[in-house]
C-alpha cells in the first residue's frame, strides 16, 4: 500500500473519529430516525380506513355503496351439438328486496348486459324470454364480477341464490390491523429517535428504531431515513450513557 493511500485511509479514520465524538452526529441520527418513523405513522393512519370498534362488533354496513351488475345470457346446450350462443334482445330486470324494479337492460348481440350504479343490497335478477324457463337469481350487486345466465327451453321458474357472505368486513379488518401495526411501529421508531437524542441507551435506541423499520413509511423512503439514522447512531455509540446522571 502506497504512502498516499495510507494517508487517505488515516484521514478517513480521523474523520470518522471526529464524527463519532461530535454530539451533532448523534442528534442528526435521532432526527433521521424520527423523520422516517413519522412517515410510518402517516402511512399507518392512512391504512386505518374504518372505526376498529365497528369492524370488530360487526356493525360495518356496506349498503350505502354502489356497484354494477354485469353479465351475459347464453342459450343452453342441446345434445352438445347446438346452443351455447349469446342470446340477443333478452330483457334483464333487477328488483330490490321489496320487489321494486331498480334497473333493467336488454342483452346485445353477444348476450351481454349491464345495470349500473345500484345499491349493494340483496337484490334479484329476473331473466325472462318466450318459450324459455325464467331465471331468478338472488345476489348482492358487486359480489360477482360477471353473472352468467343460461336459458333452457321450457316453462316454469328456476331460482338460484348467489348471495354469499360479503367479505367487506374481513377486508377492512385486515387493512385496519395492518394500519394499527404500522402505526405502532412508527411510534416505536419515534421513541427510538428520542432515545438517541437523549443519548441514554444505545441498545434501546437501536431496538426501537429497528421496530420503526416495519412502519414502512411511504414504502422504502421512511425505512431508508431510519437506516441512515441508525448508522449515525451506531457511529456515535460511545456517546451513549454519558448523558445519564
Amino acid at each position: 500500500m502506497s504512502d498516499e493511500s495510507e494517508s487517505k485511509r488515516t484521514r478517513f479514520e480521523w474523520w470518522l473519529e471526529d464524527l463519532s465524538t461530535d454530539p451533532a452526529t448523534r442528534v442528526a441520527g435521532a432526527v433521521l430516525i424520527i423523520f422516517g418513523s413519522l412517515l410510518g405513522v402517516m402511512t399507518g393512519s392512512l391504512h386505518i380506513s374504518a372505526d376498529i370498534g365497528e369492524v370488530l362488533s360487526g356493525q360495518l354496513d356496506d349498503s350505502g355503496l354502489k356497484a354494477d351488475v354485469n353479465g351475459a345470457v347464453f342459450a343452453a346446450l342441446i345434445n352438445n351439438s347446438s346452443g351455447g350462443d349469446g342470446m340477443e334482445d333478452v330483457t334483464v330486470i333487477l328488483y330490490d328486496e321489496e320487489n321494486l324494479e331498480i334497473g333493467r337492460d336488454i342483452t346485445d348481440s353477444g348476450g351481454r348486459f349491464s345495470i349500473l350504479d345500484v345499491s349493494r343490497k340483496s337484490s334479484m335478477i329476473v331473466v325472462e324470454h318466450p318459450d324459455h324457463i325464467t331465471q331468478r337469481i338472488l345476489l348482492v350487486p358487486g359480489d360477482h364480477t360477471q353473472i352468467i345466465v343460461t336459458l333452457s327451453e321450457g316453462e316454469g321458474v328456476q331460482e338460484t341464490d348467489m348471495r354469499g357472505q360479503s367479505f367487506l368486513q374481513e377486508s377492512v379488518l385486515i387493512t385496519t390491523i395492518i394500519g394499527v401495526v404500522t402505526l405502532l411501529a412508527g411510534i416505536a421508531g419515534i421513541l427510538g429517535g428520542v432515545e438517541a437524542y437523549n443519548g441514554k441507551s444505545h441498545f434501546r435506541s437501536q431496538l426501537l428504531a429497528y421496530l420503526g423499520l416495519w412502519s414502512q413509511g411511504l414504502m422504502f423512503i421512511g425505512p431508508l431515513f431510519i437506516l441512515m439514522g441508525m448508522g449515525l447512531s451506531y457511529l456515535s455509540r460511545k456517546q451513549f450513557g454519558l448523558m445519564e446522571g
